[in-house]
């Protein structure tokens, strides 16, 4: 591979005062960060306006109205790609994720080029119950449609993506544009072959944040995705199959 040019993406919809917070702590790093504006509202707008202008690495992506988090990460995706990056760690803009561990993961990236980097979370206390559980479900569907019990985690925002291959499946293939889309794109990946690794990240649900992760469409778009991964996974069996045969044999 030629020479790792890391970035971050952050999409961002109404969180203007924590995806403040978020950029900040991530410019220490000196990388590019794409900053995306899903549709936001004014104040939002003036919060993104005013650390782009601080801090001339941060490119500030401007979408018309909002089309959901997967829409805005496709967007951000795109920059990078047009900026010439090659990985780009996606970061949540609601301030869940410990940015602390940013510095990992991009090592990690480095030091596997090729990879996909995800975060397996480790919550606390702030946890709602809801979504630990609706994450395990998750989890288990992923497993099945990947046939492997390596895929820990599928719904964890922070995530370093290999730019050409993503690039590459949101280009030829329908995606989901809303809360289904972090699973589908990770098993996407899978299917073409791209290693996937899991490293850990604590995950706090901060008492006054705004979620926009609603406990019963967001679900149901989750399922929508899976129904079309599990339609996917059987017109692929075959070839699942061999896969998973060969990795068997290639580790003895």
């Amino acid at each position: 591979m030629d020479q790792v040019k890391q970035g971050f993406i952050v999409p961002v919809f109404n969180h203007g005062k924590p995806a403040v917070s978020v950029t900040e702590k991530l410019a220490a790093h000196g990388l590019p960060i794409i900053l995306v504006d899903d549709g936001s509202n004014e104040e939002t707008k003036a919060y993104l306006a005013k650390i782009a202008a601080e801090h001339p690495l941060v490119v500030l992506v401007t979408l018309k109205k909002n089309i959901g988090k997967g829409g805005a990460v496709k967007a951000g995706i795109k920059k990078a790609h047009e900026l010439g990056l090659t990985h780009i760690l996606q970061v949540d803009a609601d301030g869940q994720h410990d940015t602390g561990r940013a510095g990992f993961f991009l090592e990690e990236s480095a030091a596997h080029p090729e990879a996909f980097i995800s975060g397996r979370p480790e919550y606390d206390s702030s946890v709602p119950k809801s979504r630990k559980n609706g994450r395990k479900v998750a989890n288990t569907w992923a497993k099945i449609v990947t046939l492997s019990s390596n895929i820990t985690d599928v719904l964890c925002g922070f995530r370093v993506y290999p730019v050409e291959p993503t690039w590459r499946i949101i280009q030829r293939t329908f995606i989901d544009n809303r809360m289904g889309f972090d699973v589908e794109i990770l098993v996407r990946l899978y299917w073409k072959r791209v290693p996937i690794r899991f490293c850990p990240v604590q995950v706090t649900y901060p008492e006054d944040g705004l979620s926009h992760f609603h406990p019963l469409w967001s679900n149901v778009r989750i399922s929508i995705v899976f129904t079309r991964l599990c339609i996917g996974m059987f017109i692929r069996l075959p070839i699942f199959i061999i896969f998973v045969f060969r990795n068997k044999r290639d580790k003895k």
